[in-house]
């Protein structure tokens, strides 16, 4: 039997996932918005401001500083 497999490159992210868990972890910490563009990985706070990174991990590491700060 022959089970035909995707293939993905060691550091592939499946951006809908990761997408759908950064807004789970963050939304109601006033985080909305969440995006990946060309690389680019985004949320906008509550203030309107914009807060991105070139990973999942990096943006949620720049969200996490900006919400202790807003503490």
């Amino acid at each position: 039997m022959e089970i035909a497999a995707r293939q993905c490159g060691v550091f592939a992210v499946d951006e809908n996932a990761a997408l759908a868990e950064l807004e789970l972890a963050w939304a109601d910490g006033g985080y909305h918005g969440f995006s990946v563009d060309d690389g680019t990985w985004s949320a906008i706070s509550s203030a309107g401001e914009v807060l991105s990174g070139d990973t999942p991990d990096s943006l949620t590491r720049k969200i996490r500083a900006h919400w202790q700060a807003m503490q």
